[in-house]
């Protein structure tokens, strides 16, 4: 299940990477910025909560990636990316709050160098906030003299400093960013409708209602945007932060068997907690019409290939880098930024 659901999710953003970078899906650069930044994170936290935390106890137990120096290397690897990924998260929400609510302040805020230092300021502080982590292991066992594997120190359950520090962290991540992207929405959703009844008031028997008007659908789509976000966000998270408050509170920690319907519940949040790393392109860039345009002709573009290719008589390759032509019974040449008119080229 875990390497089904790597695979769909690796695969959709790195997509979506590739086809905001190129700039051409009618964003600002403010935005695009962002939105590479929080497909990036999510592609983190497939790499290092996926694949390196939990695929390889499964498949790669006996290689370097079990001893506990590289072990708890990525126990610090992973909550980190999980929570890049969530404040990219709030900081485009804020950013996009700033835009719609602010509007002096968003010459000066919603800029491409002020998401560049925002999401470098990120970074830093989580992965300094993380630093901890790789002490909360010790080693399963040794072999060779090398420490194998990573478990849980008693003293994390115990010891007040780290009961202090795991609340802190699921305090952080996900509790208070639920809280500032619901309150931001609420702000943005509240102006928005404001806003709109100000419009339909000027706009009322002038052209006879509001349902002809852009504006006004495109508001609707904005409303419809910002609670699919809150509602995700805490949706895929619920069982993740209802886990952690049920072993904390009635400190049930010893239920590691398979049949304990304990484990069962932590093991359902995880994978809910990993699958909301994609919502974050899936909402805000696949409902993008020109992103949709680009992503079905990445698709089609190895059939389109392989099809150009066994056309009868034809020979297709690319003139000094700028023409793609087709020879064959008869001549033909097209511009690399169309290609064939049957036959068009993705990420135009």
């Amino acid at each position: 299940m875990y390497l089904l659901q790597s695979k769909s999710l690796a695969l959709l953003n790195l997509m979506a990477i590739v086809i905001l970078s190129r700039g051409k899906c009618g964003l600002s650069k403010c935005i695009t910025r962002y939105l590479v930044a929080m497909a990036t994170a999510d592609l983190t936290v497939i790499v290092f909560n996926v694949i390196l935390l939990r695929m390889s106890v499964l498949y790669w137990w006996n290689t370097f990636l079990y001893y506990t120096a590289v072990c708890r290397f990525i126990h610090f690897l992973a909550p980190t990316a999980t929570d890049i990924s969530v404040w990219f998260t709030v900081a485009f929400t804020f950013d996009r709050f700033v835009a719609i609510c602010c509007q002096k302040l968003k010459t000066k805020y919603c800029t491409e160098r002020t998401a560049a230092v925002v999401i470098v300021t990120l970074s830093a502080l989580f992965c300094l906030k993380n630093v901890p982590w790789p002490f909360v292991y010790a080693p399963y066992f040794t072999a060779n003299h090398i420490p194998r594997g990573c478990r849980v120190s008693v003293q994390f359950y115990a010891a007040p400093t780290w009961r202090a520090f795991s609340w802190f962290e699921q305090l952080l991540t996900p509790v208070l960013p639920f809280c500032v992207i619901l309150l931001l929405n609420t702000l943005t959703v509240r102006h928005i409708l404001v806003a709109s009844r100000a419009r339909r008031n000027l706009r009322e028997g002038s052209d006879g209602g509001n349902d002809q008007d852009p504006e006004m659908r495109n508001r609707r789509k904005s409303i419809v945007l910002l609670l699919a976000i809150s509602g995700s966000f805490i949706l895929l998270w619920l069982t993740t932060v209802a886990y952690f408050l049920l072993y904390r509170i009635l400190g049930i920690f010893n239920y590691r068997t398979f049949s304990n319907p304990l484990a069962t519940f932590e093991h359902a949040g995880t994978m809910l907690q990993l699958l909301s790393s994609c919502k974050n392109t899936a909402i805000y860039t696949v409902t993008q019409s020109k992103f949709r345009e680009k992503m079905i002709n990445a698709l089609k573009y190895p059939f389109t290939l392989i099809g150009l290719l066994h056309i009868t008589g034809y020979s297709c390759s690319i003139i000094s880098g700028r023409a793609f032509s087709c020879r064959g019974l008869k001549a033909l040449e097209f511009p690399l930024e169309t290609s064939p008119p049957l036959y068009p080229s993705p990420f135009i």
